[in-house]
């Protein structure tokens, strides 16, 4: 179904995501309109129009959904049932079942090795004899993890030794968890694609992440690797959308381990932090992207354009904002948000350089 611009675009959470997928919409010609239970929210700031409601309130969805030809989301932990209701009524893009394998690890991981793609071992986690009796088996370190929620490094603890077990467990409070091998590797690594509704299937260079405490820091693009890896991420990104039947941007974060192959670490069915540079370096930015493959437009050009490194502003990084203005080829991002507090993204810089630099 193609939703011609002029069409309204209805996107479910109000963050930094949503105010850079609004400003995408907008400059194709879309309406938009946001669904949050935030006020003020960064998406807001710049969408048509905001309904301020819990998820999960069947009225405000119904009243959201009359008011767009198509939905999206900004972060996969939406409600499920959320985007279930919503999609009676209205397309929900990327669909409901890609967002509810993304939202367990035990489901993603267990999909990704079904359709061939590698991810570091792992078993499924209820009781502490359940932890007691896989872990070892995986080895020490390992890494114990939520099934649901958590981000940005919450919602896991690594387990160094045998002893540590029980107080990981309690750490979990009861929650389903998955445990998995820790992974010995050289660096962090992700790749973006888009799908469109034909099932083309267009790709960004893959990107080199740094992370500090759990948070993404700085990208890199595009990685420094060889062509027959960049060819075996772009494999394993689409053997998962096409397994997903995706409609939209997908982001496969991947391990480079020290033998030099590729373990998928997780999925994300949106737009990702990792992709911010592709603003101002890449012919299409993943924002346009995704706008273009939930309204059936043609995909546009994924060619990077320029060599960029993304740093993100966390915290008190605001107050560095008049230095990053005063360097060349060098673009700030504020997201709009009011208070700046450890450990929250307040916006990012992109800086461009020559590609055969």
């Amino acid at each position: 179904m193609r939703i011609a611009p002029g069409g309204t675009v209805g996107i479910l959470g109000g963050g930094q995501l949503g105010r850079m997928l609004a400003q995408a919409a907008k400059k194709l010609g879309y309406r938009t309109v946001v669904l949050t239970p935030e006020t003020d929210s960064p998406a807001s700031q710049v969408a048509d129009e905001t309904i301020v409601a819990p998820y999960k309130r069947e009225e405000a969805l119904k009243e959201f959904a009359d008011k767009v030809d198509v939905m999206t989301y900004e972060f996969e932990n939406i409600p499920i049932q959320t985007v279930l209701f919503a999609s009676k009524d209205k397309p929900v893009q990327p669909s409901a079942p890609a967002l509810k394998t993304s939202q367990n690890r035990l489901d993603e991981k267990t999909f990704l090795n079904r359709i061939g793609v590698p991810t570091t071992p792992f078993a499924a986690v209820q009781l502490l004899d359940d932890l007691v009796a896989e872990a070892p088996l995986l080895g020490f370190p390992c890494v114990l993890k939520t099934q649901r929620g958590g981000y940005d490094g919450k919602g896991q603890v690594l387990i160094r030794e045998r002893r540590e077990m029980g107080r990981a467990h309690a750490e979990m409070m009861g929650q389903p968890s998955i445990i998995e091998a820790f992974v010995e590797f050289t660096r962090e690594l992700s790749i973006i694609c888009v799908r469109g509704a034909s099932g083309a299937i267009l790709f960004y260079p893959v990107v080199e992440n740094e992370h500090r405490n759990h948070i993404l820091f700085r990208t890199l693009a595009p990685a420094e690797i060889s062509d027959r890896l960049e060819q075996r991420a772009q494999t394993i990104a689409s053997k998962i959308a096409e397994g997903l039947d995706y409609i939209g941007v997908l982001t496969v974060e991947m391990f480079e381990t020290v033998d030099g192959g590729l373990l998928v670490n997780e999925i994300a069915p949106r737009v990702h932090n990792s992709g911010h540079w592709t603003i101002e370096a890449c012919k299409t930015s993943q924002f346009e992207n995704h706008i273009r493959a939930i309204c059936g437009l043609p995909l546009g050009q994924t060619t990077q354009t320029h060599r960029a490194v993304m740093t993100n502003l966390i915290g008190d990084d605001i107050d560095k904002v008049p230095e990053w203005e005063a360097q060349p080829q060098t673009t700030v991002h504020l997201y709009g948000k009011a208070e700046a507090r450890p450990g929250r993204k307040m916006g990012h810089v992109t800086q461009i350089f020559p590609l055969d630099d």
